[in-house]
């Protein structure tokens, strides 16, 4: 009886069943530790020129020298970090991570005890150069391992919205880290001392990025027998206007990021509350991470083309009105409209950078525009420093408006690129 049992079409549906549940789950695919270990080691990167900026000022007393350090780290990253990329790319991610981060947690802990030893300035500026060449690219890489995941274990037909929802939770992510931990940077500052902010992203990334690289996932992307991951197409495509247009638009980011943080702590200074600043710039990431993730959901027909300049151009509207805020309530009101359009640029933007990296270049595309946030937004936080002590936080309010300009600059010069 038995075996008439199993030999009948009886059986069909336990065979349907465990079809359904054999369908991909990217969830399921990465492991369920993946997502919350990616998200605390990316942390390190969204404190790293904040929690400098802080500890240097604090410690020597000078806002120049403040902003040339968050500047230094920024060139560091922006000269080291898409070699890092390829270097993953080539060697794959596990060993880059693992060295990267060891040293950029020892880098980080010379640089809370030498902002109070009696050493020149110049040993600060070196060692925050090391700290920003050094500092490992969790997010870039964290995207890589997604698309590789989605390209193996997804049917062709299905790995577009697949990715697309995967860049949406990435860049709600980034959105996290990057709108909190400046937040996280003045709650250590302010409850225990100014090197805490830069101790904890070191205990963070010695940890945290550790576990990141000898996570399962980092197989997706390692070398086979050969030494070398697939055949890379020539460095010369990583030239192209569909790779430099995302890449410019993540500078862009990286700008309006670090020239709002600084104009809102000018700010809120004029009015005797500085440390109030990370709260209010809190604002702009409730509608920004919750747009990233709605960003999954957009119909086709609402092209990444027209998804970039549309959203731009509220991050464009929103900055256009802070100069003429007049209080805190106000201000909030632009952050929470310019939030709208954060993260879904940001997703597009990561969106076409993994739809058109080319072949078996992904971690380095994706490192490119994880640096071009870091470096915009070292570079806007140390000039808009200088423009608002010069001449104070009415005028360097324009200073947001200026880097959204450039993002919506950059969806127009993708916009035509995608015409040609």
């Amino acid at each position: 009886m038995h075996t008439t049992l199993v030999d009948t079409p009886a059986v069909e549906p336990h065979t349907a069943a465990r079809a359904a549940v054999r369908r991909p789950s990217l969830i399921r695919e990465a492991g369920y530790a993946y997502f919350p270990t990616a998200l605390v080691a990316r942390l390190p990167f969204a404190m790293m020129v904040v929690g400098i900026l802080t500890l240097v000022v604090s410690a020597r007393g000078s806002l120049a020298l403040g902003g040339a350090t968050s500047a230094m780290t920024g060139l560091g990253t922006a000269l080291v970090g898409p070699l890092l990329g390829a270097a993953a790319d080539r060697f794959g991610q596990r060993p880059v991570l693992l060295v990267a981060g060891a040293v950029n947690s020892a880098m980080l802990a010379t640089i809370a005890w030498l902002a109070f030893a009696p050493v020149p300035d110049a040993a600060l500026l070196a060692v925050a150069f090391f700290i920003g060449a050094t500092m490992p690219q969790v997010a870039p890489l964290s995207r890589s391992r997604l698309v590789g995941i989605i390209g193996r274990a997804y049917p062709k037909e299905r790995r577009t919205p697949v990715v697309n929802g995967a860049m949406a939770y990435e860049s709600a992510a980034d959105e996290i880290v990057f709108v909190f931990g400046p937040v996280i940077v003045g709650l250590l500052a302010t409850t225990l001392n100014p090197a805490a902010p830069v101790v904890g992203a070191a205990v963070l990334g010695l940890v945290f990025v550790s576990a990141f690289a000898l996570h399962p996932t980092a197989r997706t992307v390692t070398p086979a027998a050969g030494g070398s991951l697939t055949e890379q197409a020539p460095a010369r495509d990583l030239f192209r206007p569909r790779v430099l247009a995302p890449a410019l638009g993540a500078l862009g980011m990286g700008l309006f990021f670090g020239a709002m943080l600084t104009s809102l702590t000018a700010f809120m200074a004029e009015r005797g509350v500085p440390e109030q600043a990370g709260l209010v710039y809190g604002a702009m990431g409730v509608g920004s991470a919750a747009l990233a993730l709605g960003a999954a959901l957009f119909p086709a027909r609402f092209t990444l083309r027209a998804r970039w300049l549309t959203f731009a151009s509220i991050i464009v509207a929103g900055a256009v009105a802070l100069p003429f805020a007049g209080g805190v309530a106000p201000i909030a009101i632009c952050l929470l409209v310019i939030g709208v359009g954060i993260g879904p640029t940001l997703v597009t933007q990561y969106s076409l950078a993994a739809a058109f990296s080319p072949r078996g270049r992904s971690a380095t595309v994706m490192t490119m525009l994880g640096s071009a946030i870091v470096v915009g937004q070292s570079a806007a936080s140390a000039l808009t420093g200088l423009v608002a002590d010069a001449a104070g936080a009415g005028t360097v309010l324009f200073a947001p408006l200026l880097a959204a300009c450039v993002v919506l600059g950059a969806g127009l010069w993708n916009a035509v690129a995608s015409r040609g």
